[in-house]
């Protein structure tokens, strides 16, 4: 039985990171493209970010970083959704991640990587294609 309906984003803030402009920015866009966006607000825990992609049966999480803690913070959030058999939530993310550290990340686990100046309609374009794919 396949999935039906819009496809259901968590965008979320770990840490103690306190801009949130971007991701906002992608939230919007994402709910524009007709995609269910649950936008968790600044300073989240992991656990709680993860506590919200299962309770809103979420397809994805999108996490925005910009305090430089993000190897700690994808690892984390990786780790409680395997712990929670939720593995087949996709995350992705974004923010002011160092290229060097990009194929780290993806090999821990996380789907995808935007830097700064990727498009919104990049983004948009990506979740479509990737968290729940039309089959051809």
């Amino acid at each position: 039985m396949g999935v039906t309906g819009p496809i259901r984003v968590v965008v979320a803030k770990p840490g103690l990171d306190g801009h949130d402009r971007g991701a906002k920015v992608i939230a919007r866009a994402l709910r524009d493209a007709g995609m269910e966006v649950i936008y968790t607000g600044l300073h989240q825990t992991p656990e709680q970010i993860v506590d919200t992609a299962i309770q809103e049966d979420a397809d994805a999480i999108g996490l925005s970083i910009l305090s430089g803690a993000h190897m700690t913070l994808f690892a984390k959030v990786l780790e409680l959704l395997r712990e929670r058999d939720a593995e087949d939530i996709k995350v992705f993310g974004g923010g002011i991640i160092p290229d060097e550290d990009i194929p780290l990340l993806k090999e821990r686990g996380v789907a995808e990587i935007f830097t700064p100046g990727a498009s919104t309609t990049a983004i948009v374009d990506w979740v479509r294609e990737h968290v729940r794919p039309v089959p051809a």
